[in-house]
């Protein structure tokens, strides 16, 4: 069964980091797009990142280049969300997401990904 679990969410101050975690099971994470999304209230959702460790892809969306990373644990098929430089504009609901096919591109377009985790919320204090 194929289950992405997402952790690591919560209230950090202006300026601040925070990792977050997509623990995957069912399948070998490496092997598929694994994509961050995020959705604030009132707005739409919007692709953060994405993944492919075996092909050793990382797409970001130009407003977080350069402050977050996508990595992959191999041994624990986890992904994480390492944010820095985090500011309001940064809070939402965090999603991770994977596609069910090894061979489709990564690109944050949610159209491309089947697999949803239930989101973990980040908050920034200003």
């Amino acid at each position: 069964q194929v289950q992405l679990v997402e952790s690591g969410g919560d209230l950090v101050q202006f300026g601040g980091s925070l990792r977050l975690s997509c623990a995957v099971s069912g399948f070998r994470a490496r092997y598929y797009p694994i994509a961050w999304f995020r959705q604030a209230p009132g707005k739409e959702r919007e692709g953060v990142s994405c993944v492919n460790s075996n092909r050793g892809i990382n797409e970001y969306r130009d407003s977080v280049k350069g402050r977050f990373i996508t990595s992959t644990d191999n041994a624990l098929n986890t992904v994480y969300l390492q944010m820095s430089s985090l500011n309001p504009e940064d809070a939402a609901v965090y999603y991770c997401a994977a596609a069910d096919n090894t061979n489709r591109d990564c690109r944050l377009n949610d159209h491309e990904f089947f697999y949803w985790g239930q989101g973990t919320q980040v908050t920034v204090s200003s």
